[in-house]
């Protein structure tokens, strides 16, 4: 019977179809597709493979070091490691080129915004039916209540909310993004500051009557604070280009057994 997969070689070595299987499990493909993450698996061994053939080919030998407490690289790794940084030779940054990425996304360096909402929660459940549809109904009341007498949130908190934030009248106190569950952050995000949002809004806490109190959206950081941030990030673009090229040279004069690399190549991790 015919193979489920091809067997895999490179330049005569081949590669155990137990050691792709096992690398398969590192990538995320589309469920019910095993043969996308057999596919991606297989290229990466090939690439390790090939990182590994040309270490030995160039003499380079192997000094594991410590990459953190007790943990070592392995053998292999070493040699992989040793031979991207004896072959590549990234282009250097300069400051203009990290100015021009500055002045080009300047949304991308500023502050954090922050938030001071305030909230009622009416908890429940995410899996009971019965409570979930009577904390909605409280909350909605809540919220019929405040259109009658907007001065009336902090006291409606300190007697019907579930959350400890009650004994200060809902207030959460300053937050930002990433601090509460995202349909909180949702809201949170677009409510204008002094306005309450006129529907309940759900998450897996139950239902929040959110109010905002005061919102400050964060302000651009100086290019001076973030030079050395960006220079980094340029670092890491050109060293992955550079660890790409070598790839694609090793690849393109190499014989290859049961893997197509028409499409992008990656650098096997180390």
């Amino acid at each position: 019977m015919k193979p489920l997969f091809p067997d895999v070689a490179v330049n005569g070595e081949p590669i155990a179809s137990a050691v792709i299987a096992a690398e398969a499990q590192n990538h995320k493909v589309p469920a019910g597709k095993p043969g996308l993450a057999w596919r991606a698996a297989a290229k990466a061994m090939v690439v390790r493979a090939l990182l590994l053939q040309e270490a030995k080919r160039l003499g380079i030998e192997s000094d594991p070091q410590a990459m953190a407490d007790d943990i070592w690289e392995t053998a292999e790794e070493a040699l992989i490691r040793a031979l991207l940084e004896q072959e590549i030779e990234p282009r250097e940054v300069s400051e203009a080129a990290c100015k021009a990425l500055y002045d080009n996304s300047p949304e991308t360096f500023r502050a954090p915004d922050l938030f001071q909402p305030a909230h009622i929660l009416f908890a429940a459940r995410p899996d009971d039916k019965v409570a979930r549809q009577t904390a909605k109904e409280n909350a909605e009341a809540a919220l019929a209540a405040l259109a009658k007498d907007p001065k009336a949130f902090a006291r409606i908190a300190k007697a019907n909310s579930d959350c400890p934030s009650r004994e200060n009248g809902g207030a959460l106190g300053q937050v930002g993004s990433g601090d509460l569950v995202p349909e909180f952050e949702a809201v949170m995000e677009t409510l204008p500051a002094g306005e309450v949002h006129p529907e309940a809004v759900e998450t897996s806490f139950g239902f929040h009557v959110i109010r905002m109190d005061e919102k400050a959206e964060g302000a651009l950081l100086p290019f001076d604070s973030v030079k050395a941030q960006i220079k980094e990030k340029l670092e890491q673009l050109a060293w992955a280009k550079a660890a790409n090229d070598l790839t694609k040279k090793l690849v393109g004069r190499a014989s290859i057994q049961g893997v197509d690399f028409g499409q992008a190549i990656e650098v096997a991790s180390t």
